[in-house]
């Protein structure tokens, strides 16, 4: 097999590996019939194989067992291939993108998810431009990062965020540039990698202990101090604006006991796009004070994955917030 021009299929499930039969009923299609239903492939000098996950499944059903089976696939597989493409529901996309830039550090070959709205088969899909593109950049081999394809653009994994249920162009990449976008010719963003020299490191030890709450008007502090006194390590609070909470004496006070308990707090901003600012307005002045961790311009599906792989590594509590503050797989501006 030549490296230089093969690819690795793997399917999860979802819309993009269903195909619409005679009776009108959807259907997993066999993978081993990929170049059947998208015939292009064949004019393709590429290697392209297909692997599928032991049980595929609806990506609503994603779990941690799951990112594990993807990233041991591609840690066997690593040196066989130029680059993997997978085949994954768009619901749940912007998590498993994010979960496997951490899981996978130091990577030195494209790992591009992709999807689609419409299933193959029907007759305005986008999977096949989809999976067709993903497979041509994956197979160049020159973005050694997890990436989402999707309409004609490519994203940092970590960086985007499912932002439409309707419309083929369902991620946006709010607060960093696209990778490449696809035209006539397939234009590349100029981005320096300092990491292609090492050598794969697969983490596979994610802590589930983490949660998202997520601030409202008019929450009832009976509400906030229940789910902060749960028994999780991590939580990610998602606030107005610029990382803005309300001042109240009874939410600090909440605050400052889930602290005081040994929890660690991240604050991401609920707004698409922007950063969180810590101690720009006096209302997050207050949680600034009180040691909650600012998440910068952090997605909430980055923020909860890069917790996840923090709590599960061997760090110490300080080492943590020290590495929630700065850029590990890209997931943040410095």
């Amino acid at each position: 097999m030549r490296q230089s021009d093969s690819v690795l299929l793997i399917y999860t499930g979802g819309t993009i590996g269903m195909y619409k039969t005679n009776e009108g009923s959807l259907r997993p299609f066999d993978l081993d019939t990929l170049s059947t239903q998208i015939p292009e492939l064949n004019t393709f000098d590429i290697d392209i194989n297909a692997i599928s996950i032991a049980q595929p499944i609806d990506s609503s059903n994603m779990s941690k067992e799951v990112w594990i089976q993807l990233v041991e696939i591609i840690e066997k597989e690593y040196n066989n291939y130029n680059g993997f493409v997978i085949l994954h529901g768009s619901d749940t996309m912007a998590y498993t993108a994010s979960a496997l830039s951490f899981m996978l550090e130091n990577l030195n070959k494209p790992v591009i998810l992709t999807g689609a709205q419409l299933p193959i088969g029907v007759r305005r899909t986008d999977a096949k431009e989809n999976i067709i593109t993903s497979i041509e950049i994956a197979a160049q081999g020159n973005i050694p990062e997890v990436c989402v394809y999707f309409e004609y653009r490519l994203m940092r994994g970590n960086r985007c965020t499912k932002a439409n249920a309707e419309h083929f162009e369902a991620f946006k990449s709010p607060n960093f540039i696209y990778l490449a976008e696809a035209g006539l010719d397939i234009k590349y963003s100029p981005i320096k990698y300092d990491h292609t020299h090492k050598d794969l490191k697969v983490h596979t030890d994610l802590c589930e202990d983490v949660l998202i709450l997520k601030l409202f008007p008019s929450m009832k502090k009976e509400y906030i101090a229940k789910v902060l006194d749960l028994p999780y390590k991590g939580i990610i609070l998602e606030t107005f604006g610029a990382g803005n909470a309300t001042t109240a004496d009874w939410f600090l006070r909440a605050i400052q006991t889930a602290m005081d308990n040994g929890k660690l707090i991240l604050n991401v901003s609920q707004c698409l796009s922007g950063s969180v600012s810590q101690g720009l307005y006096e209302t997050s002045s207050k949680l600034e004070g009180l040691g909650v961790i600012g998440g910068k311009d952090m997605t909430t599906e980055a923020a909860l994955a890069k917790m996840m792989h923090l709590l599960g590594a061997e760090y110490s509590q300080e080492e943590i917030k020290q590495h929630l503050q700065i850029s590990l797989r890209g997931e943040l501006s410095n």
